[in-house]
């Protein structure tokens, strides 16, 4: 017997070895899933970056300094046609159910107060009924759409979930207020309102009327008051300190870190101000562009973090807009401080400016280095992507997801798909003010070509965006044809998720679907 176990012993020893110097197949798989930030900006335009998002820079992109934003440039890949929705709480919703925002009946940003349409009255359409409190983790809540968050199944698949910032995804007194709710394990600064009352660590983050608090003080960064911090910089120290127990403890994190900036109020950042002032621009120009100037540090830190932990190699960046930049004067007056040209009109709209946003992926050793895809992606396409990142399959949800994975572009960014269908669908009056089809219209795409329908002028409007990224020139009545086919396929799509549809106010009947309009 002992001569069989000598026989045996250097299979026995080495056996040893192995199992010594490899660990658990659930710490092997834990180890092997990316960490994955998603880097989400409020309110920033296409051209607000010092890196091009076209083929060829612009005046405006030598304007901004975004250091950060060009090395993750440089490092990854840049999208060219990246798209969001017209506002943000459709986007952010979108983007952690996977679901078009056509499909969700988030159509519009929510209000902090409970049950309440912000909806600006329309002369000529009534106001939809759109899903006005916003996503719900939880089922039966009126007025939201029931989802399974995408940091709850990240969570459920060992990841440690981080959330700082904005939220904005649901009404104060609903489940989807609170991130904590949405399968976020920290929660950091995040509610029910869309932008901070201040920016000022000084003013902690608040601006009261009356001796009252502002209901848009931003929570819990109480160590922060009476500081020199600036918000950006406050909610990027604590999401740093939030991952240290995942980065410590070699487990993967998912840290969802949606800045406050670049909405509004345009605070001062006193650190980048002066530069911009004597550029030449204006004090509002320059305040915008000291908030951008603050954003792009944000990313830098995180990024030196990850080189500091040497986390770098295994840890994906993801960074995105939530909507176009302001580009038309706000109802309360004033200037406006953004300019997506070449793209057309901003916020609010689904021409380009309102919706195209720039996005750079990083993922070292699959996204090569320095490249550029062309193809279009949408937000809801974030979710499944994360879920391929983190090698999650067939995850449960409650929600069918309309999100299509860009995992195939990332590994090859001349990947093509010219038959896919984008949707783009605002039937809401944002703000009192007119401008061009910020109110009441939606949006097709398929291929180079869009279709843009605004109900109250029953009109449709047909671009080649490859041709003509500007949307000059109306093509509807040189080309019915296409204008035909798409109306058909936006129409065909909108029914099958049932999107709510306007109606007249003098009439009460339903304005005409885009195939309507096409019939003959």
């Amino acid at each position: 017997m002992n001569t069989r176990f000598n026989a045996w012993q250097p299979f026995v020893i080495m056996l040893a070895a192995l199992l010594l110097n490899f660990p658990t197949l659930g710490q092997s798989a834990s180890k092997n899933k990316p960490n994955i930030i998603v880097f989400l900006v409020d309110d920033m335009g296409w051209q607000d970056t010092s890196v091009p998002f076209w083929n060829k820079p612009t005046d405006f992109n030598r304007r901004y300094h975004t250091p950060n934003m060009e090395r993750l440039a440089r490092e990854g890949m840049k999208f060219t046609n990246a798209y969001a929705m017209p506002v943000c709480t459709p986007t952010r919703v979108s983007l952690i159910t996977g679901v078009n925002a056509a499909h969700t009946r988030v159509t519009h940003w929510t209000s902090p107060d409970k049950n309440k349409n912000t909806d600006y009255a329309d002369a000529t359409l009534n106001a939809v009924d759109w899903n006005i409190n916003g996503f719900s983790p939880v089922a039966g809540v009126e007025h939201t759409f029931h989802a399974t968050a995408l940091p709850e199944v990240l969570r459920q698949n060992g990841y440690y979930t981080v959330h700082s910032g904005k939220a904005h995804f649901g009404s104060e007194g609903t489940p989807g207020a609170d991130p904590l709710n949405a399968g976020f394990d920290v929660n950091i600064a995040g509610s029910s309102i869309g932008h901070p009352a201040s920016y000022s660590g000084r003013a902690n983050y608040d601006s009261p009327a009356n001796g009252k608090p502002n209901r848009n003080a931003v929570p819990g960064l109480e160590a922060y008051h009476g500081t020199d911090t600036f918000l950006s910089d406050a909610i990027t120290i604590e999401a740093l300190k939030a991952i240290e127990k995942p980065v410590t403890d070699q487990k993967p994190f998912f840290l969802y870190l949606a800045h406050y900036a670049v909405h509004v109020p345009l605070t001062a950042d006193p650190r980048f101000l002066n530069k911009y002032l004597q550029a030449g621009l204006d004090s509002t120009e320059a305040k915008y562009a000291a908030l951008i100037d603050g954003m792009d540090k944000s990313l830098g830190d995180v990024l030196h973090y990850l080189d500091e932990k040497k986390i770098s190699d295994n840890t994906v960046v993801l960074f995105m807009s939530d909507n176009g930049g302001l580009s038309i004067t706000p109802a309360r007056g004033g200037k406006a401080w953004t300019h997506n040209l070449p793209l057309k009109a901003g916020k609010g709209s689904v021409y380009e400016g309102g919706i195209r946003e720039p996005m750079l992926v990083k993922w070292p050793g699959v996204v090569k280095a320095g490249t550029v895809a062309d193809q279009y992606v949408i937000v809801e396409d974030f979710y499944p992507t994360i879920l391929d990142m983190a090698g999650i399959r067939n995850a449960k949800t409650v929600q069918k997801i309309d999100g299509k994975t860009f995992l195939p572009i990332l590994k090859n960014p001349a990947f093509k798909d010219d038959k896919r269908g984008l949707v783009w669908h605002h039937p809401n009056r944002w703000i009192a003010a007119e401008g061009p089809n910020i109110h009441y219209a939606s949006a097709f795409r398929q291929g180079d070509w869009k279709l843009i329908y605004d109900y109250r002028q029953a009109k449709l409007e047909l671009y080649n965006l490859r041709n003509d990224i500007s949307e000059e020139h109306d093509l509807a009545a040189s080309n019915p044809s296409k204008v035909k086919e798409l109306a058909t396929l936006f129409t065909r799509q909108l029914k099958a998720w049932n999107a709510q549809w306007p109606t007249f106010k003098t009439t009460g009947k339903q304005v005409p679907f885009p195939d309507e309009l096409v019939r003959k």
